[in-house]
């Protein structure tokens, strides 16, 4: 299914990373995003619908404290807590601290913050 295309569209991401396997493994793991190799032989990403892509870049510094934030959408954030804390993870703000919203913070084996997000009931 190709993606979406639109003008403004959120389309693609360069995500700082210190180990790219240990990244692409981490968000394969638990979000589910597909990795595959771009001509020039970097790894990239899709994510788990199609409709964001990216690739993981060594050299930049982290997003290690929110200035630019971007969330994922999960179907349930305290499962989602439980992958990133398995697959090496850290949670740097927990659910509850954007009530009512169902959200939560993450830092990735990059050292990256990003968000995540569930969609209410």
């Amino acid at each position: 299914m190709a993606p979406t295309y639109g003008n403004g569209k959120i389309c693609y991401i360069e995500m700082p990373a210190t180990d790219i396997a240990q990244s692409a493994d981490f968000y394969k793991k638990v979000f589910g995003w597909q990795n595959r190799k771009r001509g020039d032989g970097s790894t990239a990403f899709d994510d788990s619908v199609g409709e964001v892509s990216g690739t993981w870049v060594l050299g930049r510094p982290p997003s290690a404290k929110p200035g630019l934030l971007f969330y994922i959408m999960v179907y349930s954030v305290a499962a989602t807590i439980d992958a990133v804390v398995a697959h090496g993870g850290e949670i740097v703000q927990p659910i509850g601290a954007d009530a009512p919203e169902i959200t939560a913070r993450f830092r990735d084996p990059g050292g990256n913050v990003i968000g995540l997000y569930q969609q209410p009931a």
